[in-house]
């Protein structure tokens, strides 16, 4: 395999015993750059995102949008970690495995007699990764935690919206997106300190504590400064113009938050005497003054379109873009162009394409994508196991037991 064509983390073998997004998130980044990602799921039952998303069939049938997601390019056998036989494939599997990831309540695993330690003395060089919305040790730590949960309790709500509408959470799980990224980074960073000292590693992930490195000015002007972080809507607590602005027929977001790009875009509004008006001519004043500079923008951005604005200010150096729905998004071609959406054959056979996204980081100019399709709930037991020295004989009979 030639350097162009081989993944960054192709041999790395991954068992991802994760549920709903947070962890699987994790695992599928590692299997777009290559990773052999075993995903491990509860017989009959498997992931819960098995069961979540916007279609209704497909989560009857254990294939929802959820799941299909965040699945695609790994492999799914079903083991029951309750039964003794069931622990012991585990044991055997950790021996050829490079990371075990899992975001089960603390304690969990522990209880089944597989919790770090002992997974370890199977295999040292092991990189255990658990994810959990608190992490394994304080006094919140066995709290149940989903993503609107940390959301609130970390802050985010408290400064999305207005002062009118807040607290509002973001319509999108980024906590549970943030904590996946963490652990992924983690484990990766884990895997180069392994390679360079033979030492596997434990890593505990909070969602809470992932959640509040996101927030960037938020938390630190507060730490550093003792500033009281307040809900602003669109406006950005750092500088103006800065924010979401009505246009003649759509909504246009503009960071002029530097002094040149200010003049720039005084000038291409036709409005030069804003620089120097002196509501606006410092930048703590424009800050200061923030509505009214609103108002004198808007008078001439309403006289074009969003995507005229957005074209004209760009070309000059003003960041400047619409605000599109995620359809829209997704249709620029500035996505297509690099690839980002990855459609595949859909799981069952069916006459239908799944379409996903691949990683947001390019390796040597090339997409990341998953090396196929979501598994089937159990699709590939019978050959994971076999890989571990199982006969034909021994699976059959697992299977038979509800062991697999």
């Amino acid at each position: 395999m030639t350097t162009a064509t081989r993944k960054l983390l192709d041999g790395v073998r991954v068992l991802d015993l994760t549920n709903v997004l947070a962890g699987p998130f994790a695992s599928y980044q590692l299997a777009l750059h290559g990773a052999d990602v075993i995903k491990i799921e509860i017989p009959h039952v498997g992931d819960l995102a098995r069961r979540l998303g916007a279609d209704r069939d497909l989560s009857d049938e254990l294939l929802g949008a959820s799941f299909l997601a965040q699945n695609s390019g790994k492999r799914s056998m079903t083991l029951n970690l309750k039964h003794e036989a069931g622990r012991k494939i585990l044991l055997r599997a950790v021996t050829r495995a490079d990371v075990l990831v899992e975001n089960f309540r603390p304690g969990v695993m522990e209880r089944l007699g597989v919790g770090p330690d002992r997974l370890r003395e199977e295999n040292p060089r092991l990189i255990y990764c658990a994810i959990s919305g608190f992490g394994q040790s304080g006094p919140l730590r066995d709290r149940p935690a989903y993503d609107q949960i940390i959301q609130g309790l970390s802050g985010m709500m408290s400064v999305t919206g207005n002062e009118d509408d807040a607290p509002l959470r973001a319509g999108f799980p980024v906590a549970d997106t943030l904590g996946g990224m963490a652990a992924a980074f983690a484990i990766s960073t884990a895997l180069v300190h392994r390679e360079r000292t033979g030492e596997g590693a434990v890593l505990d992930v909070s969602m809470l504590e992932a959640a509040l490195t996101a927030m960037g000015w938020v938390t630190s002007n507060y730490l550093v400064s003792g500033t009281d972080p307040r809900p602003m809507g669109n406006e950005n607590f750092t500088a103006a113009p800065s924010g979401t602005f009505a246009t003649a027929d759509g909504h246009l977001n503009i960071s002029a938050n530097q002094q040149h790009q200010y003049a720039t875009l005084c000038r291409l509004l036709d409005r030069p005497d804003l620089v120097d008006d002196p509501r606006f001519a410092h930048p703590a004043d424009r800050k200061n003054n923030r509505t009214g500079l609103r108002g004198e923008l808007e008078r001439s951005l309403r006289l074009r379109t969003a995507k005229e604005w957005e074209e004209v200010l760009s070309a000059a150096g003003v960041p400047a873009a619409r605000v599109l729905s995620v359809p829209d998004a997704l249709d620029l071609e500035q996505i297509a162009e690099r690839g980002f959406v990855h459609h595949l054959p859909f799981p069952d056979g069916r006459d239908r394409r799944l379409s996903v996204l691949g990683s947001p980081v390019r390796v040597n100019g090339n997409a990341a994508g998953p090396a196929g399709t979501a598994p089937l709930l159990g699709e590939h037991t019978r050959d994971v196991l076999a890989e571990l020295g199982y006969a034909d004989s021994e699976i059959t009979e697992l299977q038979e037991r509800g062991t697999v």
